[in-house]
């Protein structure tokens, strides 16, 4: 698969990832990022989706993938089970997040969450000037449509991981089709963290 083909969030977090990890992802949607690092990090990976449709997808990708709430808990998991587990754009439609990330920093070694920043200057700017809830290329919806529970920021996140002790071993910002290195709150459209407990 060429590089040039992966969505760039999902490039970012297959470069986090060691080989032959194992991996469990929440949230994993139709499987796309599980697919992908199974074929190029012969990962095993293993998920967690709740929308009967994606997780249909993920089984016709020939992925292992459980019906289920990650909201309810990770209890079924040994501590340190997985050497990564990944929130890749589901944090913020979560609804018990201290509780999802306190059982994914035991579950995993290491967890990578990804995010829309919503302090990107596009959604100040819409908020500001037209006075109405955002919609941009990394938050497409509708306020009355939108799966988000929880609007954050990569600066509330990065509050909120000193807040609780967590280490922050990586952070990647990315914008359309690029890193973002300057300014990453106000202009990365998503944040991407490798943190550890």
């Amino acid at each position: 698969m060429a590089r040039k083909n992966i969505q760039l969030d999902h490039a970012v977090i297959l470069d986090l990832i060691k080989s032959q990890s194992t991996v469990l992802d929440l949230g994993c949607g139709n499987g796309d990022l599980l697919y992908l690092l199974i074929k190029e990090k012969k990962a095993r990976g293993q998920g967690i989706e709740i929308d009967d449709q994606a997780i249909y997808k993920c089984v016709a990708k020939g992925l292992n993938v459980f019906h289920g709430d990650v909201d309810t808990g990770l209890a079924e998991f040994k501590d340190k089970s997985f050497d990564y587990v990944i929130l890749n754009q589901s944090l913020q439609q979560i609804l018990r997040v201290d509780k999802v990330l306190t059982d994914a920093l035991r579950v995993g070694k290491q967890v990578i969450v990804g995010f829309p920043n919503f302090a990107h200057y596009k959604s100040r700017l819409q908020m500001f000037f037209k006075g109405r809830a955002p919609v941009t290329e990394s938050l497409p919806y509708q306020w009355y449509e939108t799966p988000n529970l929880h609007f954050l920021s990569i600066l509330d996140f990065k509050k909120y991981c000193r807040a609780k002790k967590i280490n922050i071993e990586s952070q990647v910002c990315i914008g359309e089709n690029h890193r973002i290195l300057f300014l990453r709150n106000l202009f990365a459209q998503v944040g991407i963290f490798l943190i550890s407990k």
